[in-house]
């Protein structure tokens, strides 16, 4: 069984951030070890979410106990998402690192389920046009994580943070994830009266596209990064787990839509069958 290591937050009363990682994940037989950089009460759109950072030392100690309980040698992989302060971001890239230095030096270890780690980055930065975490942060995710990633997963705006490129629709967003030089799985492209995901990585170029809705539940990005995630670790192909990822996001947002539901009804949404009409299929960009 898969081994990932969840470096985000935890928002008690919100389905976003690493909780949401978290069941995603563990819905598809994959273990989950949750650090947080945050405790807050719920989602900071609601208003004041309560809580506060997870401090410096706190998260490193964190870190510090798994590496020493062995675990380091046997996580598949990496997904990092939200950061509070840079020292976090920076702790976390020395993480990525003692991980894939001693698998490189257990080449033969039969525990870890992947043939190496795996390092996804959701470089969450900002949305609307607009950055919701200090420079500092931005930055540090920018040069310390986007260079280690096996996969980066943005919103539109931080696709065009990252690369300094606009992203105003799908064929403007695979140039821009060209120039990342890393596999990309960018959200909420504009695409007319769509919304797009794109999957780009050297060799492909796959998007899948919805209607917009007016309101959706916050939490969408977590979901579909660590089902995209999920799916990879246990063997399918781009093509295969962008289609299972964005088919499980529509599905959840239609039963929500249905269900009136101001949270995201993630965990709800997989005790009932998928919807006739969410199921998505991807299709080559065109440019």
């Amino acid at each position: 069984m898969p081994l990932v290591l969840v470096l985000s937050s935890l928002v008690s009363g919100s389905r976003v951030g690493g909780g949401v990682s978290v069941t995603a994940l563990q819905a598809r037989g994959v273990d989950a070890m949750h650090v947080p950089t945050v405790l807050l009460g719920r989602h900071p759109g609601w208003g004041a979410p309560g809580g506060g950072a997870i401090s410096d030392d706190l998260f490193s100690g964190a870190l510090d106990g798994i590496e020493s309980n062995g675990l380091f040698a046997l996580t598949d992989a990496v997904l990092t998402g939200y950061f509070a302060s840079a020292d976090q971001v920076r702790r976390a890239a020395e993480a990525i690192d003692a991980i894939r230095a001693v698998q490189t030096r257990s080449a033969h270890n039969v525990c870890a389920y992947a043939p190496e780690p795996l390092i996804a980055v959701d470089p969450i930065i900002g949305d609307h046009g607009k950055p919701y975490v200090p420079d500092a942060v931005a930055e540090a995710i920018r040069d310390h994580l986007v260079p280690r990633a096996d996969l980066v997963t943005p919103n539109a705006f931080e696709l065009g943070w990252l690369t300094g490129l606009p992203v105003r629709d799908a064929g403007e967003a695979l140039t821009a994830a060209r120039a990342l030089g890393k596999p990309v799985l960018a959200s909420s492209i504009p695409t007319g009266d769509q919304i797009a995901i794109l999957y780009a990585d050297a060799h492909t170029a796959l998007t899948v596209t919805h209607p917009l809705l007016d309101k959706v539940p916050n939490g969408t990005g977590d979901l579909l990064t660590a089902t995209f995630l999920a799916e990879r670790l246990i063997g399918a192909e781009p093509k295969a787990a962008l289609e299972t990822a964005a088919t499980a996001i529509w599905d959840t947002l239609l039963k929500a839509k249905a269900w009136e539901a101001f949270e995201l009804p993630d965990v709800t949404a997989r005790l009932h069958p998928v919807r006739e009409d969410a199921h998505l299929a991807a299709q080559p960009v065109k440019v």
